[in-house]
């Protein structure tokens, strides 16, 4: 009898064990603890081809937490808006000490105990938080320029401006921690850029209650109006984005346009202040900084979607000096130009005692 020749597997079959083998052995290495080019990347994490190294992909969670110490194109993602959130914070804790002044001056003051002296004498006052005799839920006023504090004031409650700094504060880590663990895997790429989004969303509606609430407190029929419009429309922007496919690089346009009209639309609000108290310079100067926090946006938002510098020269600043880091710099200045204006108008709010303009 002849013997049979062993059955050899099929060409089908080995190409497929094959294939599997490099998927568990791509998957292996993409775990590892290394940087890693555009081209090796998944496509969930491909979002801007003229950055071409320094990628982490798919690292452990531990690894990934750890990697906020290190270098890589997500490092100064990552701490730009830390450092706003730390700024945030701190501004937070002093407005909640009861002792601590929190005026435009009196923010000055807890760094260098010297008395801020403004040109105008509307503007010479400082919100403090006092124990004696009070609400620690509202705040009161002292002159700089008027030592003997015969200024006429009224006490005006602080959670619309607490509103503000937790909103900022909210969107400051939610963006870090995005940058930060969205790396890991699909589920959390797709997680924590939709928490991005969402978070941006709320610090734009939060955003306008402290200088809404203030300025209009003789107008409770507007300002209902106006807070309500925009947390309406802060809510579908935040439904809207919550849409997976909206997360998608093609979108980066829409996300900026629907965010800038969004902060735009406080033109509204801004002009119909305006036209109530035009005479006042608190009024006049807080809306030169609203204006300054509009054109900081504006350009952080033009850097975002162009994606300049590195569109110019691909592959040179992946580490460092890109478009999103500037977008996160121009972000925190504006949030901070938003800060000064609140701080006026609420030193215009409590130099208006029984709404007598």
């Amino acid at each position: 009898m002849q013997k049979r020749r062993p059955v050899r597997e099929s060409s089908k079959t080995t190409p497929e064990r094959n294939g599997k083998a490099l998927d568990s052995g791509e998957k292996k290495k993409r775990s590892e603890r290394r940087l890693m080019k555009f081209e090796e990347l998944p496509r969930y994490l491909k979002d801007n081809e003229y950055i071409h190294n320094h990628y982490r992909c798919e690292w452990s969670l531990t690894e990934t937490f750890l990697s906020a110490f290190s270098w890589h194109n997500e490092t100064l993602n990552i701490w730009t808006h830390l450092g706003g959130f730390l700024i945030f914070g701190w501004m937070m804790v002093v407005s909640c000490m009861e002792t601590t002044e929190v005026g435009l001056a009196g923010f000055v003051n807890v760094f260098s105990r010297v008395t801020i002296r403004w040109p105008w004498p509307s503007m010479a006052k400082a919100v403090y938080f006092s124990s004696d005799h009070h609400d620690s839920n509202v705040t009161h006023t002292s002159s700089f320029l008027n030592p003997q504090g015969d200024v006429n004031y009224e006490t005006i409650p602080k959670w619309p401006w607490l509103v503000f700094l937790t909103g900022a504060m909210t969107c400051l880590i939610c963006s870090s921690m995005s940058h930060l663990f969205a790396c890991h895997s699909r589920r959390f790429n797709l997680f924590f850029w939709r928490l991005d989004y969402a978070g941006i969303s709320l610090m734009i509606v939060c955003s306008f209650f402290a200088p809404i609430y203030y300025a209009f407190s003789c107008h409770t029929n507007w300002r209902l109006f106006y807070l309500s419009s925009i947390s309406i429309l802060g809510l579908l922007a935040i439904f809207a984005l919550l849409s997976p496919a909206l997360s998608a690089p093609r979108f980066r346009s829409f996300r900026a346009a629907l965010f800038l009209t969004m902060g735009f639309s406080g033109v509204i609000p801004a002009s119909h202040v305006l036209y109530l108290h035009k005479d006042h310079p608190n009024v006049v100067i807080a809306l030169v900084y609203e204006l300054a926090m509009a054109v900081l946006y504006a350009t952080g938002a033009g850097f975002y979607v162009s994606r300049i510098p590195e569109r110019w020269k691909p592959g040179a600043f992946d580490i460092a000096g890109h478009s999103h880091q500037i977008f996160h710099v121009f972000v925190v200045l504006g949030a901070l130009a938003h800060s000064v204006a609140s701080l006026l108008i609420m030193d215009f709010r409590r130099a208006s005692p029984s709404c007598a303009f």
